[in-house]
């Protein structure tokens, strides 16, 4: 006889205000944990790759303007994934309480008998003022806040705000989901008794790289908001705190703050350049151009890990030769001491932390991080005769090993992984990406393209240039930045001219100098 699955369970999540690492730790837990995720549109995309592979990813919309899942729908969509057993995670912008109407989702799951918890999240007013340099009360300014939102049920016959006290209640007063009706909630301030001067500030994509702040009074406001093309979501904050900006101001004093940078690295190896550059304010675009995968024939990297390693010294060129040879090993329960008295040599930082991560420190990490540098670290510890193990990409520069095997050092070359270009998806996201002059979202076109190899730079070109595609034009006027000499050949053989390239030739450096260059511009204009 069969029985129905238990009955799962629904968590209501705030997932903050934008800014994907203001999600909280039990939010985060719970998103790992999810079968079903139904999110809404200013949820940031990064959050829901937290959720498990096979988790179900709905959308349900749920912003102002646009079209949207009706919230019946939604709260039979949360009932019917917890009557199947599921662990649900209703993922809401903000906190799910301050006008996202998770009281109405969490209504709904009682009467259908569903058990249910709330994560609170980090609520917008307090990301739009800490990132806009506000503050919701200041001891001289506002000791009291009042949270209202512009728009009500439509059941109800009219509004419940009551002006006449809400206008001058409190000191500081924080209007959610208003910029449409900015000049009548104004007009209404002032009608009861709110002073045409008070200071206003509105808000619009808190918390994220593309934010953007006005600042007015009660009286122009709706004026300056339309003449920059402010749109949705915005807050509106009214109140003397909105003085305080120019001393508390942060954000978007950062030195890549309105710069869009599109990262073209691998998705497993973009995540330092990407948290780098955020961290100094610019907004990433992650449309990798090249992928990792194993080698069509895996043999030959099975047969080197599993014989004896008598190497004199074992050669990384790269951290996906590092994680696909220790891959190997470990899947021929083998560990790092196969390697023996090998000396172990590494090309850049980034490649020797791979190593040590796995519990190999590199007895060579030359400065030069490229093939030219290795080598004449190798060459002052090698020995004609010598044997070299060198795994590698399957297609890479012939510098180091046929230098080596001038010197009579005698070079094992085998292909460890292999690098594949971008697929249809991106290679159209990547088009569409350069082409446009903004977004839906009124997001500011790309600036900067970030090279971080030749491979990069080939792929990425292969992939403009699809559809009869002017390549060139489309990375005209852009910054174009590269990690190296050998990234900036490969730019230059394609005829393009790198405008910055980095020394060292690492990602903290490429930030740096994106950092230096913008500032030369700012003193300069």
């Amino acid at each position: 006889m069969s029985t129905a699955p238990a009955l799962g369970r629904v968590y209501l999540v705030g997932a903050g205000p934008g800014d994907p690492e203001l999600i909280t730790l039990r939010a985060l837990r719970h998103l790992q944990q999810a079968d079903v995720v139904l999110y809404d549109a200013l949820v940031h995309a990064e959050l829901l790759r937290h959720a498990p592979p096979g988790a179900e990813r709905i959308f349900v919309g749920k912003r102002g303007g646009r079209v949207s899942e009706r919230q019946t729908a939604i709260n039979e969509k949360l009932v019917e994934a917890a009557r199947a057993g599921h662990h649900v995670v209703r993922l809401k912008g903000g906190d799910p309480y301050l006008f996202g109407r998770g009281s109405e989702e969490a209504e709904a799951l009682a009467a259908a008998g569903i058990p249910f918890e709330v994560v609170p999240g980090v609520p917008s007013p307090l990301a739009a003022t800490a990132y806009a340099g506000l503050s919701l009360t200041h001891r001289d300014l506002a000791s009291s806040v009042a949270y209202i939102t512009a728009t009500e049920s439509p059941e109800k016959d009219a509004s419940s705000h009551d002006w006449g006290r809400l206008a001058t209640a409190t000191q500081t007063l924080v209007i959610f989901m208003g910029r449409r009706r900015l000049p009548g909630l104004m007009r209404a301030l002032m009608e009861h008794g709110r002073s045409p001067e008070t200071p206003v500030a509105v808000v619009q994509w808190a918390s994220l790289p593309r934010q953007r702040t006005v600042v007015g009074t009660v009286a122009d406001i709706h004026e300056r908001v339309a003449a920059a093309g402010i749109g949705t979501p915005a807050l509106t904050i009214v109140g003397e705190v909105v003085t305080l900006r120019d001393s508390l101001r942060w954000f978007d004093n950062k030195p890549l703050f309105g710069r869009r940078v599109l990262v073209t690295r691998a998705v497993d190896q973009a995540g330092a350049l990407v948290a780098r550059l955020r961290a100094a304010g610019a907004d990433t675009l992650c449309l990798p151009t090249i992928r990792v995968e194993p080698p069509a024939d895996l043999e030959p990297l099975r047969k080197v890990v599993a014989g004896p390693l008598s190497y004199r010294a074992v050669v990384f060129t790269s951290a996906n030769a590092v994680r696909a040879f220790f891959d190997e090993l470990y899947a021929q329960d083998r560990d790092a001491r196969a390697l023996g008295t090998a000396l172990v040599a590494a090309i850049g930082p980034k490649t020797a932390d791979e190593l040590r991560a796995r519990g190999v420190r590199a007895d060579l990490t030359p400065t030069d991080s490229r093939a030219e540098g290795i080598l004449e670290a190798l060459l002052s510890v090698v020995q004609p005769g010598d044997k070299v193990l060198l795994p590698r990409a399957k297609v890479a520069r012939e510098v180091l090993p046929g230098s080596l095997r001038a010197a009579g050092v005698e070079v094992d070359v085998v292909t460890a992984y292999e690098t594949l270009g971008p697929d249809q998806e991106t290679r159209a996201a990547l088009r569409q990406a350069l082409a446009a002059d903004a977004d839906e979202d009124g997001l500011p076109p790309v600036d900067t393209v970030a090279f971080t190899s030749s491979s990069t730079v080939r792929n990425l070109l292969d992939a403009l240039a699809e559809d009869g595609a002017d390549a060139h034009a489309l990375l005209a006027g852009r910054t174009l930045l590269s990690i190296g000499p050998v990234t900036s050949a490969t730019l230059r053989s394609a005829g393009l001219e790198p405008t910055l390239e980095a020394s060292p030739h690492t990602v903290a450096a490429m930030v740096e100098l994106l950092e230096h260059d913008a500032h030369t511009k700012t003193r300069s204009t």
